[in-house]
Parts: C-alpha cells; structure tokens; sequence
C-alpha cells in the first residue's frame, strides 16, 4: 500500500483543520473557502487526501505531515525528519561525512517491520524511537560504534514494531535514543 492511501486518523483530520481555522484567522482563507475546506477534511478517509488541504498555505517543511519515501541524504552536514511522517517500510539513507537524524516518536510506520538500508562514510544515523519499538542493527559496520541507549525497547517489544537497520557503515555510528521518561515528584508539605 502506498503511504498517500494508508487511511487517516481523528487525530490527522484536527491537525489539518486547526491548520485551516489558523489560515483563516490570519487572511489567507476566505471563511467560504475555510468552509468548503473544513466539510471536506471531516470526510477525507486517506493521509493523501489530507495533505491536499495545506499544499497552498505552508512551505513543505511546515507540513503537517509528510508521506513522501524519499531516500534521506546527508552530505557533510546534517538531515532530519521529525513530527508526524509516514515510514515506508524501506527507507535508503546515506550520509557522507553528515548527520541524519531520524525521529519516530510521532512517526507512522507503514508496516510492522520497517528497514533502513544504511549507506554512510564517517557518517552517523541518531535514531529516536518511542517505547514498544524494536531496533535491531544487522548491517555491516567497519570501525563503526553502535550506541543503544536504553535498549530494552520495553514490556510489549514482543507484539510492537521492528525497526533494522541494514547496509553499511564505516568510520561512523548509529546512535539510538529513547525519550526520557517523565518522573513525577510528591512533594511533601511541612
């Protein structure tokens, strides 16, 4: 399936019309349009259908999300993908001597197991993946670090999502991170 025609959530639908009610309030919808816009987006089944309804009033960056398979590339500096994207389930990624961050917190992963053919000369991949997220890293690395920060990928690895990395590594690393979790304190009062 291709990712313009994995089916859209309730929660894609609010993103793209809170991104309307903001055009319109600031001039660059009419409120008819705003109207006709807003009908549509509550019908809107598909992520594809989604992104049609923000194409003309933000740079592609602002996106709300991103469903594009575009390979990622870095060379000597640095490439990041964040926010809400779709994952394909094979994603190339090169870095010459650069940088690519790769953020999956917010991600949506097209399938199960998602693969990352690495291509990288003195390059390195930092991987932010969220809890339930398996990363295996079964590519070839030559003088290369593997950094897995926190690696138990948590209690439901078992049934959640795989994420391997493949390809070929030398003088680089890859680097995965898990977000911090956050503590709460009592405080006690005296």
């Amino acid at each position: 399936m291709a990712a313009r025609d994995m089916r859209a959530s309730d929660a894609d639908r609010e993103r793209i019309a809170e991104l309307l009610h903001e055009a319109v309030s600031d001039g660059r919808l009419t409120l008819e349009e705003h109207s006709e816009r807003i009908e549509r987006v509550y019908q809107a089944k598909t992520l594809g259908e989604l992104t049609a309804f923000t194409r003309d009033l933000l740079p592609e960056e602002q996106q709300p999300f991103r469903i594009d398979g575009r390979a990622l590339l870095a060379l000597f500096g640095s490439s990041k993908r964040e926010g809400r994207w779709v994952v394909p389930a094979k994603l190339p990624v090169a870095a010459l001597f650069g940088t690519i961050e790769l953020d999956l917190t917010d991600a949506i992963l097209q399938r199960k197991h998602i693969t990352l053919d690495v291509s990288a000369l003195g390059g390195r991949l930092r991987l932010i993946v969220p809890d339930g997220v398996e990363v295996r890293i079964t590519g070839r690395t030559v003088l290369a670090t593997k950094d897995l920060r926190n690696p138990k990928p948590g209690p439901n690895a078992a049934e959640g999502p795989v994420v391997e990395v493949t390809g070929t590594l030398l003088l680089g690393s890859v680097k995965v991170v898990r977000p911090k979790r956050k503590r709460f304190r009592l405080r006690r009062e005296a």
